[in-house]
């Protein structure tokens, strides 16, 4: 067994310094993971976000092969998985209620040092709720798309989203265009795709969007236009206050709007509380993804009937991580990025 190993520590969007490091030692109930395949995440590049707790080691969703295990752990040994980087307790008040993404532990639980390594420490809690075989036939790269995929399930789940509904997603990255064909999948019909980049409403065409709009239009005029009334469900899936507020113009009497995505915690919206009230419009959140969200998006991963291997757009090693994170952040032709630790 190696002695060190590389990881890419997070300083900002600008600065990630890829390091040696000891390897981490394992104890009787935890897993050491090598990491295959990590992608980069857009809450990886939020920088209000992920600067207050920097430098850190990054990643959340790791797939790779269980290669070491302390004496205690019987049930792996030598798989191939996915390894989710929080987990809840199950006992708390939160989870006794179904808000598993509410817990205390799964907002404190993680693995070390971070997805952005060659090698992945498991804690005991997360080696016994939090790791998933991945399928003969699910590449590594394939199984990046588990976390992301089961964040948007969860907010489907949440937000009731119905096959007859009218759908605007605004923001076409890769939480969008997973909102898209998820939508697809569940047998929504009219799926409409706003968003500033032209390559990336391409995107949300080639992946089942049945209307795209530039984001900079009346969006509301332009969603009449196209369907003739307003959207049932308003999905936001970028943190541009702007996005948040036009959300609020799009939704119909009587739908949702899901925050997907939020602006910085600076923003205060301001809410037409009387005007939704009198049309009895929704406005809920969702955060993160519980056990149940993994092992529905695995098992819809596992169909083959989300095109996934065509969002990937960029394969780097962990040297060069800084490429991915710039063409992350800058949001331009590109949509997933995938880092591959242990490969030169």
């Amino acid at each position: 067994m190696v002695n060190l190993l590389l990881a890419a520590f997070y300083y900002n969007n600008h600065d990630i310094r890829v390091q040696e490091i000891p390897m981490p030692k394992v104890d009787e109930e935890e897993v050491l993971l090598k990491v295959m395949a990590s992608g980069i995440c857009g809450s990886d590049v939020i920088e209000w976000y992920r600067i207050p707790k920097a430098p850190r080691v990054l990643g959340h969703e790791a797939t790779g092969i269980i290669t070491q295990t302390g004496d205690r752990v019987k049930n792996w040994q030598g798989e191939r998985v996915f390894v989710s980087h929080h987990v809840p307790c199950f006992e708390c008040r939160h989870c006794q209620r179904g808000n598993h993404t509410a817990c205390h532990t799964l907002h404190t639980t993680n693995y070390y040092p971070g997805g952005f390594a060659q090698y992945v420490r498991v804690p005991k809690i997360n080696v016994e709720y939090g790791i998933y075989r991945l399928p003969d036939a699910m590449s590594f790269e394939e199984g990046t798309f588990i976390e992301p995929l089961a964040c948007v399930s969860r907010g489907q789940r949440l937000s009731g989203l119905k096959n007859d509904d009218t759908v605007l997603i605004i923001g076409s990255g890769i939480s969008g265009i997973l909102h898209v064909q998820l939508a697809k999948y569940r047998g929504v019909k009219n799926i409409i795709v706003a968003d500033i980049n032209p390559y990336r409403l391409e995107l949300a065409k080639k992946f089942g969007a049945q209307h795209t709009l530039k984001a900079e239009m009346d969006l509301s005029v332009k969603l009449q236009e196209a369907t003739g009334h307003l959207a049932d469900q308003v999905i936001v899936c970028t943190g541009a206050a702007s996005a948040a507020m036009t959300a609020m113009g799009c939704v119909e009497n009587g739908g949702t709007i899901l925050f997907f995505a939020v602006p910085d915690p600076t923003v205060k919206l301001q809410v037409p509380i009387n005007q939704f009230w009198r049309n009895e419009i929704t406005m809920r959140t969702s955060y993160g993804a519980a056990p149940n969200d993994i092992k529905d998006a695995l098992q819809i991963l596992a169909t083959g009937k989300l095109d996934i291997k065509e969002m990937i757009t960029h394969r780097f090693p962990l040297t060069e991580v800084q490429e991915g994170f710039r063409l992350t952040a800058e949001a331009g032709n590109s949509l997933k990025i995938i880092l591959e630790p242990n490969q030169q």
